[in-house]
């Protein structure tokens, strides 16, 4: 996926495009970097993952953790009714909507199909030209 996710961001930035991640995109790639390769991850020392972790940081910035993100979390997993790992996806709206920003690039589009009415647009990597 890693090459399809290059074209991608490639291409929408000619579009002059802007890319931003959350704190969750952090905490979520850490998880699955340090993660042993037997039970689904990438299997990297701390010392790698934290190399890995700021090329990504340099390359997107990281929004702040602003204290509404939490509040608007919550309103999002009662009024949509989310449960389990579904609830990783719902702070990324959250976090979207308290910064104002609709449009996320993401392999799972149909998680965020629910958060249209929010004015959440997902878009599959695979689907930008």
């Amino acid at each position: 996926m890693h090459s399809k996710i290059r074209v991608a961001i490639r291409a929408l930035r000619q579009h002059e495009h802007t890319f931003c991640i959350s704190s969750q995109n952090c905490i979520e790639f850490w998880n699955v970097a340090t993660r042993p390769a037997e039970k689904n991850g990438f299997g990297l020392t701390p010392d790698k993952a934290r190399r890995l972790l700021g090329l990504i940081e340099r390359f997107f910035p990281v929004l702040p953790d602003h204290p509404d993100v939490y509040e608007e979390w919550r309103r999002l997993v009662i009024t949509f009714k989310v449960s389990g790992v579904q609830v990783h996806d719902t702070r990324l709206v959250a976090a979207m909507n308290v910064n104002a920003i609709s449009h996320i690039l993401a392999f799972n589009i149909g998680d965020f199909t629910r958060y249209r009415t929010e004015g959440i647009i997902a878009v599959s990597p695979e689907l930008v030209d």
